[in-house]
């Protein structure tokens, strides 16, 4: 066992979870198991996720895993951690499909390599053992490999559920209007207002008045989300006395732009004409009233749910998964920190023809590499900027549309169903979860295809989720990224797939997806500027990963 170290965040027991966190009290790393079909399931269900029998028991195993991805955590803070530490994701070698995030344990970081077999070693804390990873004293003589995914990301398109009719909800809305407050970093503005300034300049841009307005749609709705969230669509309704007839607001949906195509679904079922679709962030702020002691969050001991398979072990971000799947991206297919250095410097190029981005200055691909690291393999200029700020989109009925002040954006397809498991570290290995199955998804809904595409707003709350789009949308090969990406000219503005024009999040600030969304809005109008693509008429828009997503295809009204 290894020492107890004090401070240390842990999970909660729970009648599902405590074998568990227990079970190294003898030194046996132990599972749920189908009684069934002795399939071993984790996170541990009431359900067999293969035969759906409901027989669940419990079974040790032998303890030895193999590594299939590790980070070193640079500029996360973890209690009871040693700073840096590493995360680390193990296959169960009685069950490669049965992975946990844990820490590795007893060696340095040069010390491991993706494939190496792992073996147990607990840590005892109160009343938890915590499962950690060391290398195990015996390799196997083989080359190792690493777990292939249930599904391979090449062959998702076989399991896309055909449309159910052959008339499209998209065809009876459009995009009418878009709006934005000022963006930036410590605006020191209260959220709601932000929302308001949004809100009005997107109702203003469709030439419609509030009262207008019968639909409310937000992400990721009331709640304690902190900086991410204004407090929802009552607190607008409260604020502006819109009298919805339809409004909806919540984290479980296509991702942050998730709002939108609930609208859509309103819309063209009959609830609504007009939908006043937003999303708030004020993260920069409320970091700021946090140093200063006006706000307080109180760290707890015990996490539940879904956070105790992470956090547990200092995976406070998501930064920490998708590192790792970077890295077996890597691994698998030769990519590089160059290769994604090329999509930060494409964002920086472009926001600097962006007046309303917050990063402006060059940035050479030295300045990139050579970058603060956050977690390897990812620097400061792979994650995303957070700010404070809001965005505002209406979804109208086609029908009203044309009469309205702009020219409608009209919505060719959405993606939306999940193919891959929901969670983090059971999901797919080698591109951002929840990407590859709302990508084949979007492509089944119409006949337009990758190379019909002029413009591309894809989701990039870090360098790899946008690289993840970008495969799994077809822009290219899934691998192939690495070819695609090579020097830049690809995703330029005048290259074959411009690529997030207003600096995306990395260089324009995080605005989760709905800034995404405004620009492509921007680019079918023509109203880029500086920025503009020639003859845009077809743009694709992702948005989110990891959690549920969703893509949306949009073209102008020509």
């Amino acid at each position: 066992m290894v020492e107890t170290a004090p401070g240390r965040i842990l999970p909660s027991l729970t009648a599902e979870t405590e074998f568990f966190w227990t079970s190294g009290a003898d030194g046996q790393l132990r599972f749920a198991e189908c009684g069934a079909c002795q399939t071993l399931i984790h996170p541990p269900q009431p359900v067999c996720r293969y035969c759906r029998k409901q027989e669940m028991a419990v079974r040790a195993v032998s303890g030895f895993a193999t590594l299939i991805g590790f980070t070193v955590s640079d500029r996360f803070k973890a209690p009871g951690l040693p700073e840096p530490y590493i995360v680390a994701q193990v296959a169960i070698e009685e069950d490669p499909r049965v992975r946990l995030t844990t820490n590795a344990v007893d060696c340095e970081p040069d010390q491991l390599a993706l494939g190496m077999r792992m073996e147990v070693v607990f840590e005892h804390v109160e009343d938890v053992w915590l499962p950690h990873f060391r290398p195990a004293a015996e390799q196997g003589q083989a080359a190792p490999a690493l777990p292939e995914d249930e599904v391979p990301p090449q062959a998702m398109w076989r399991h896309v559920r055909p449309m159910p009719r052959p008339d499209k909800f998209e065809d009876k809305v459009a995009i009418t209007g878009i709006g934005a407050s000022p963006i930036g970093r410590r605006l020191m503005v209260p959220p709601l207002a932000l929302t308001v300034q949004a809100c009005e300049a997107a109702v203003a841009d469709a030439g419609l008045t509030m009262d207008d307005i019968d639909g409310m749609s937000t992400y990721p709705g009331a709640g304690a989300y902190g900086g991410f969230a204004e407090g929802g669509a009552t607190a607008l309704e409260c604020a502006l006395g819109i009298r919805p007839t339809w409004y909806n607001g919540g984290p479980e949906t296509f991702g942050p732009v998730g709002s939108l195509i609930s609208a859509m679904l309103a819309v063209a079922g009959g609830l609504a004409r007009h939908v006043l679709c937003f999303r708030t962030l004020w993260e920069s702020t409320n970091g700021e009233l946090m140093r200063r002691g006006e706000i307080t969050q109180a760290r707890p001991s015990r996490v539940t749910g879904s956070h105790a398979w992470f956090h547990t072990f200092g995976a406070t971000s998501a930064a920490h998964t998708l590192a790792q799947n970077a890295q077996r991206h890597f691994h698998r297919y030769g990519t590089t920190r160059e290769t994604l250095g090329w999509i930060a410097l494409n964002q920086r190029a472009n926001a600097a023809l962006n007046p309303t981005a917050i990063y402006r200055d060059p940035m050479t691909m030295d300045d990139y590499l050579t970058a603060r690291s956050i977690t390897t393999p990812f620097g400061l200029y792979d994650c995303d900027v957070p700010c404070d700020g809001a965005i505002a989109v209406i979804v109208s009925a086609v029908d009203t549309a044309r009469d309205l002040a702009k020219p409608p954006i009209l919505v060719e397809a959405v993606g939306t169903q999940i193919l891959e498991r929901i969670e983090w570290d059971q999901s797919t290995l080698t591109h951002e979860p929840q990407v590859l199955g709302q990508s084949a998804h979007l492509w089944s809904r119409t006949t337009l295809r990758p190379a019909d595409v002029d413009v591309a707003e894809l989701y990039d709350g870090f360098t790899f989720n946008c690289l993840s789009w970008i495969e799994g949308l077809g822009f290219c090969g899934i691998g192939e990224a690495k070819d695609f990406l090579e020097g830049g000219k690809n995703i330029a503005r005048d290259g074959l797939l411009p690529l997030n024009t207003h600096g995306g999040q990395l260089s324009h600030g995080r605005t989760h997806g709905m800034g995404l969304m405004h620009e492509a809005i921007v680019q079918l109008r023509g109203e880029g500027g500086d920025r503009q693509v020639r003859d845009a008429r077809v743009a694709v828009v992702s948005s989110g990963g990891l959690t549920p997503s969703g893509a949306i295809l949009l073209r102008s009204d020509t």
